[in-house]
């Protein structure tokens, strides 16, 4: 007889606040980039929001899915360190112009590059199911590691 486990959804809410500039530097003109990004290719900054949701089974021992001060530990260690009271573009390597072609730090580019450091380093109990990210109260991104 199999017992099934109940699958929990597990969900840390974070703030930060970072400036970012969207800019092409593969565009030919100044105008070609406001014509895409707008006021946007200012720099400017936003108080975000940042949900993580993993989900996983309940531990027997615990009664959680993750202990809640892990996943904090995680989500500061790996995240808030990296992007509060940052220039994105010129403090995270992640969004670096290299010479190559750097990502720009869009609201979409930054919840995969949370994404991408926060799974790395949660454990093999629990799986990382989304990452939604509030630019503003009216702007938000989700992403759950899905690719096309």
């Amino acid at each position: 007889m199999s017992t099934i486990k109940p699958l929990i959804y597990l969900t840390r809410i974070e703030k930060f606040s970072s400036a970012h500039r969207l800019f092409n530097q593969h565009y030919n003109d100044e105008r070609k980039n406001v014509d895409t990004f707008g006021k946007c290719t200012n720099i400017h900054g936003h108080n975000y929001t940042l949900e993580v949701t993993i989900k996983g089974p309940v531990n027997e021992r615990t009664g959680m899915v993750m202990n809640i001060v892990d996943l904090k530990k995680i989500i500061e260690d790996n995240v808030l360190n990296l992007l509060d009271h940052k220039y994105i573009d010129k403090d995270v390597e992640y969004f670096f112009d290299n010479g190559q072609s750097p990502v720009i730090s869009t609201s979409e580019n930054i919840c995969i590059f949370i994404w991408q450091q926060i799974v790395k380093h949660l454990p093999n109990t629990v799986k990382l199911h989304c990452i939604k990210l509030h630019e503003t109260d009216k702007n938000k991104v989700k992403y759950y590691g899905e690719s096309v």
